[in-house]
């Protein structure tokens, strides 16, 4: 089956996470995307472990399991590009590639002649997708930029912890690189766009993509909050800084979370809580009003909610059509139902370890669906069959 993007033809030169996430997009939907690694290295997080993958017999591959979160469905060749010849491989590939990625510092591939206005040149036609830590101009871009930092420096870590206040409070980062993975399907949405203007004007483009730029665009309403008021937003821990309520309360046996969305939802909720009169207090008859008086209407909430356990508000509220859920580990979100039935899990053979489990793409296209080709490469597993695929046409 052809994905949608059978016949593109990527050139992956990023490591880490970002760059990486974006090209293992464009594979998933069905580009060739060839993975450019250091010879006796590769990617840095190859050796961000442990975890690593392990064998039929129980014992560590080399592959860490961190490598294998970003990198599925690529080739992998060595090419070590600090030397003249191999500058001139990854030029000759080039001159067949639609698409490059890569996540060099600023300047960083100019040395060897193989910055943008060098391989543009070579090949008109190449869209050619840099991701920094802080983009091509402006007094930080020269600095080295990491998804942590950046969640700190673009505000993300000042609204997401406990509040002032509360035992454990301060300001704390999302638990995985959130921003790195973000600016991987921005980058990813770039090179589509890119691609289809080429379409119209036969020419390729640059796209100079900051993990710090797109971590301020993807705050949101809070970005709002702050523009629209001047006051910028504090940490609310769970609450949610528009809408109550909204946020974790305790039961019987643990905690599950309530997502009230409007008026009618409250309702529904204050009658399966028993306390119908909620709904018509004008302390908390709308939801501005609910928002005004959180510190009212939050601790009579959690003082009904301790009475049931988590099941048992899940199935009352649900009946009602009032939104809530569990609080799941990894483990429960692996065995929940409705994750298994969307095919979440996926399982590939894989050379060292004889099969390998991945989290499946959620994009779902039903006529050109993801296809999963090939598991995440060794290093240099492709070496001459990239060469002779790409250089003998």
């Amino acid at each position: 089956m052809m994905g949608a993007l059978s016949g593109l033809k990527v050139l992956d030169l990023s490591r880490v996470l970002a760059g990486p996430w974006a090209g293992q997009m464009l594979a998933d939907l069905g580009a060739d995307v060839v993975k450019v690694e250091r010879p006796g290295a590769g990617d840095d997080t190859r050796a961000w472990g442990p975890p690593y993958l392990r064998d039929a017999d129980g014992r560590d591959t080399s592959e860490a399991a961190y490598f294998l979160s970003a990198n599925r469905n690529k080739r992998s060749i060595t090419i070590d590009f600090t030397q003249p010849e191999g500058q001139q491989q990854v030029r000759e590939l080039v001159q067949r590639a639609d698409v490059l990625i890569e996540n060099f510092k600023v300047g960083g591939l100019a040395a060897y002649g193989l910055d943008y206005a060098s391989l543009q040149a070579l090949n008109p036609r190449l869209i050619y997708c840099s991701v920094t830590g802080f983009g091509q101009q402006g007094p930080y871009a020269k600095r080295a930029g990491y998804d942590f930092m950046i969640q700190a420096m673009g505000g993300l870590m000042s609204i997401t912890g406990k509040a002032d206040g509360e035992e454990g409070a301060g300001p704390v980062k999302v638990g995985v690189a959130l921003t790195d993975i973000l600016t991987g399907l921005y980058a990813s949405n770039a090179i589509l766009a890119a691609l289809s203007e080429r379409e119209r004007s036969g020419q390729g483009q640059y796209i100079d993509l900051a993990l710090l730029d797109v971590q301020i665009a993807c705050l949101g309403n809070q970005a709002l909050n702050y523009l629209t008021t001047g006051v910028p937003p504090k940490r609310l821990g769970n609450a949610h800084p528009n809408i109550v309520p909204y946020q974790d309360f305790p039961t019987a046996d643990g905690d599950f979370i309530l997502t009230v969305g409007n008026d009618g939802q409250f309702r529904k909720f204050c009658e399966v809580a028993g306390h119908p009169e909620w709904a018509t207090d004008p302390r908390f008859v709308s939801n501005a009003a609910r928002v005004a008086n959180r510190a009212e209407l939050i601790p009579l909430i959690r003082q009904v909610t301790v009475f049931r356990t988590t099941a048992e508000w899940i199935v009352a509220l649900e009946q009602a059509g009032v939104p809530c859920g569990p609080i799941n580990d990894l483990a429960q979100v692996f065995a929940d139902p409705q994750v298994q039935s969307r095919g979440t899990r996926i399982r590939m053979a894989h050379p060292l370890a004889g099969e390998v489990d991945l989290v499946a793409n959620p994009i779902r296209l039903s006529r050109t669906p993801v296809d999963y080709r090939r598991p995440p490469p060794l290093l240099g597993e492709h070496n001459a069959e990239v060469l002779a695929d790409w250089l003998s046409d």
